[in-house]
């Protein structure tokens, strides 16, 4: 059976904080220790509400930000955002920029792909100027992070388009080399941020 026959049968489920910790723990639990995977899981209080599936992207943002104002109005350092938004290619990151018009008012918002962008550029503009929100494919993302063009200490929100079916009918955990790089960045940084209370995580 392929994946597609699967999901065309099945009514869409919004997804919910326990999918991703399963997601995490079937992911690393081959390989890690029982304490290892112990320092890899999120309490509830890491997630922000869940996208009940009734929402428009805008209207989920803010709902889970409704102090978006202040925090843009705040936010001013550089080779940062204060939300990310993840999701599985470069055509869907232009589909949600352009469907954030609503919430993201007058803030600055840079695509985070590597679709046609080069990673220097990125960089620069990263340098150069203040961003509120980045809208990207996690492995570009992972790879400024490595690189030090991105750093996650002013981030806030990180939300992952976790409901939406491509062409396909694939969300974007059922594509091996999209979660690969998705929990490869929040191994990386993004679980601990969460531990600590930094970052909130949301499912649209």
């Amino acid at each position: 059976k392929k994946i597609s026959d699967i999901l065309e049968k099945s009514a869409p489920k919004p997804g919910v904080p326990a999918d991703l910790q399963n997601l995490l723990s079937q992911h690393f639990g081959e390989n890690r220790s029982v304490i290892e995977i112990e320092e890899l899981k999120l309490s509830d209080s890491c997630f922000l509400p869940a996208n009940d599936l009734t929402h428009s992207f805008s209207s989920y943002l803010k709902e889970i930000c409704p102090k978006w104002a202040k925090l843009r109005k705040n936010h001013k350092e550089k080779k940062s955002v204060v939300m990310l938004v993840i999701c599985s290619s470069a055509l869907r990151s232009l589909e949600l920029i352009k469907s954030m018009t609503a919430f993201k008012g007058d803030c600055r918002v840079l695509k985070l792909f590597a679709k046609h962008i080069k990673i220097k550029e990125q960089m620069s503009m990263l340098e150069k100027g203040v961003f509120h929100i980045g809208v990207g494919t996690p492995g570009r993302v992972k790879a400024l992070v490595e690189q030090d063009g991105l750093c996650l200490n002013a981030t806030k929100y990180m939300v992952l388009d976790w409901n939406w079916r491509d062409q396909k009918l694939r969300r974007m955990m059922d594509i091996p080399e999209i979660k690969k790089e998705t929990i490869d960045l929040l191994e990386m940084s993004i679980i601990k941020l969460c531990r600590e209370g930094s970052v909130k995580l949301g499912l649209f």
